[in-house]
């Protein structure tokens, strides 16, 4: 098999077609949600079913909404509203609903009540389950706590916690409540918490002492007291006392900061759960931009939620009962695109509070074993970090319970796909492909059961996302690189950026007329499959020829010695632009000057004289955030010694000193 991307951005064209190498089971496709939907209405093929569910919305949301069983207390009358135009739609007119109400009220009357919703491992090796019954009573008693706090109706409530069940409790009480959740990442700095409390005004702060990681405890208390120092807007501050055994001091302010174990635990474990109407925001979550303040995508009970658990359900094939494990955090969308999305359907989310790797790099598949996950939700970047460790990590555990691995985050290489494919999956389960966004509330293109799967391919567009690649004029291409858009509004949409409708539009919506222009180069096959190539503000120019940073890095992580890398362009007075690329070498292997030669050789013997770097850096590490996106814009400022901007989103700060210290 050759190596390199699949695609180029320097031609446009694809120089190669990778060969099929996964064909869909015919008992796994007649046992899909997704067959049985299209048995429902009468749909032929899933090509069938594509069409008609960008064609005909007013068909296909109702029937998804039926689909999932999302129960309102009032109906909508009209599923779409479009008198705003494309980028301002109003789903479910006129309905009333609260999706706490679909998430748990609703299992409580029948036998899944004493299913497992929940199953949490601590870094330490605490286990933890909660039936559905047994989460609806903790949030319940959770937002009871909060009522005797004065908790309103539309208030804001930040989350600053670990990944523990009470950081979900916490999560499902605000929104039963009618407020607003404001999903903060666990390893944000001060400012970074700040910046996004002071801009959404939250009333509420729930946190925790701290967290472990790596064996090291990690202190939140300390971070969120000095963030509140000028948020005046919080009132009160919610404590969950996560390492209790390590019996450190806790700064606490009376009359503001409550322990979660003296206010929670002793309310009553039932209560009422507030009827919002359908469109009304449960949650806002921020984006980190390249320039000017985070953007905060803001989120509706029947939109987020329910593109969450559509994605699952018909694309992924989670059937309740199930158990999906999806490597994040809840500062990131795929947190709570993991609460919804499984709690709705009626499965079993994984929470593991801790590295993936520590305290050996088989930490991941003894989780997938212990808690027999059927979906196992990873990125690439993850994929390339174990891959350098062999196969032997993984053939430690029993994997047999895997259904699919999921993928998010960044693009693949052909290469780690196909370890992970061979050594994960026994090459029997698919890789399901997903790329969309926090403001997609889940994903643009999904893998599925129903194609043939190429290494780094999608299966094609959730049904219901009028995807489509195209030029700079808005002409659709194929076999060709051209920009990820999409045509028409969908359910899971963002309603908007928090106060600041200008900023929406200028992102999303005026860069092609009537398109949603996503930021994502992508390309369809010849065979009907799509890839992604990586962001389209991340291409490099040289000499009015453009190269994907993708295309450098895929014949960089081909050789033996690497374990991945990162290319960027830099300025040139003639060319516009060169390429720079950083390497971080597998364990054991030593910086050289002929290594360094070999991998230049290697790029333009790929690539051609003219795309030639203009170095190869070692370095110790890449900037990325906690879901594993390389941040090439933070290494380009690096690089070039200028102010990286917003690094709140980074997993490790200290990598940029490690870009820095390469250069």
């Amino acid at each position: 098999m050759q190596t390199g991307s699949a695609f180029s951005l320097t031609t446009g064209t694809f120089p190669f077609n990778q060969p099929v190498v996964w064909e869909p089971r015919p008992e796994w496709i007649a046992a899909s949600n997704l067959q049985r939907f299209m048995n429902r209405h009468g749909i032929g093929s899933l090509d069938e079913l594509q069409a008609r569910s960008v064609d005909n919305p007013e068909w296909f949301w109702p029937a998804v909404l039926e689909d999932l069983d999302i129960r309102f207390y009032r109906p909508y009358t009209r599923i779409l509203d479009l008198s705003e135009g494309p980028a301002f739609p109003r789903w479910c007119v006129g309905g009333q609903l609260n999706i706490v109400h679909n998430l748990l009220d609703k299992w409580q009357e029948t036998n899944a009540a004493e299913r497992i919703a929940l199953r949490w491992e601590g870094e330490e090796g605490t286990l933890r389950t909660l039936t559905y019954a047994g989460l609806h009573a903790e949030v319940c008693r959770c937002a009871r706590a909060l009522q005797s706090l004065g908790f309103q109706k539309g208030d804001v409530a930040a989350l600053f916690m670990p990944m523990t069940p009470e950081l979900v409790i916490a999560f499902l009480a605000v929104i039963k409540l009618g407020g607003i959740v404001l999903p903060l990442f666990s390893g944000y700095g001060a400012e970074a918490v700040r910046t996004r409390i002071r801009d959404a005004e939250a009333r509420f702060l729930f946190t925790a002492d701290g967290f472990y990681r790596r064996g090291r405890p990690v202190y939140l208390k300390p971070v969120a007291d000095e963030a509140l120092a000028d948020c005046p807007s919080v009132q009160h501050v919610i404590v969950y006392r996560r390492m209790e055994a390590d019996n450190v001091p806790v700064p606490m302010l009376p009359g503001r900061d409550h322990w979660w174990h003296e206010l929670v635990w002793p309310q009553p474990a039932e209560a009422e759960t507030v009827r919002t109407d359908a469109e009304d925001v449960l949650m806002v979550i921020y984006t980190s931009g390249t320039t000017g303040r985070p953007k905060g995508a803001v989120h509706t009970h029947c939109g987020f939620p329910v593109k969450a658990a559509q994605d699952m359900y018909q694309c992924m094939d989670l059937k309740p009962g199930e158990t999906m494990y999806w490597v994040t955090d809840m500062g990131w969308m795929m947190g709570p695109w993991l609460v919804f999305g499984t709690l709705l359907i009626g499965a079993t989310m994984v929470l593991y509070d801790g590295a993936p790797d520590y305290p050996d790099v088989d930490r991941l598949w003894g989780l997938v074993e212990q808690h027999r996950v059927t979906h196992l939700g990873i990125s690439p970047t993850l994929i390339r970090a174990l891959r350098p460790h062999g196969p032997e990590p993984i053939r430690r555990h029993d994997l047999s319970s895997l259904r699919a691995v999921g993928s998010t985050g960044s693009p693949w290489d052909p290469e780690s796909w196909l370890w992970c494919f061979e050594h994960v999956l026994g090459r029997e389960k698919p890789i399901l492909n997903y790329s969309g966004g926090t403001e997609i509330s889940g994903g643009i293109l999904c893998g599925n059961f129903f194609r043939p799967l190429k290494p780094c391919a999608f299966s094609g567009p959730v049904p219901g996302m009028a995807a489509d690649v195209v030029d700079e004029q808005g002409r659709p291409v194929r076999e060709a690189v051209g920009e990820l858009v999409i045509r028409k509004p969908w359910i899971g949409m963002t309603r908007g950026f928090w106060r600041d409708r200008e900023r929406y539009l200028d992102t999303y919506w005026r860069r092609i007329e009537g398109l949603w222009v996503h930021g994502d180069f992508a390309a369809i096959d010849r065979d009907g499959l799509w890839y992604i190539l990586g962001r389209s503000d991340d291409t490099i120019k040289v000499a009015g020829k453009r190269l994907g940073p993708a295309e450098v890095e895929a014949i960089l992580n081909a050789h033996e010695a690497v374990a991945e890398s990162a290319a960027i362009g830099v300025p040139h007075e003639v060319k516009g632009e060169e390429v720079v690329a950083f390497v971080v070498l597998k364990p054991g292997v030593s910086p050289s000057e002929e290594l360094r030669q070999e991998l230049m050789e290697r790029v333009v013997a790929a690539l051609g004289k003219p795309l030639k770097p203009r170095e190869i850096r070692f370095t110790t590490a890449l900037p990325k955030t906690r879901n594993a996106k390389i941040m090439r814009r933070v290494i380009r400022a690096a690089y070039l010694g200028q102010d990286p901007g917003d690094v709140s989103s980074l997993e490790d700060p200290a990598a940029v000193e490690a870009i820095r210290q390469a250069v």
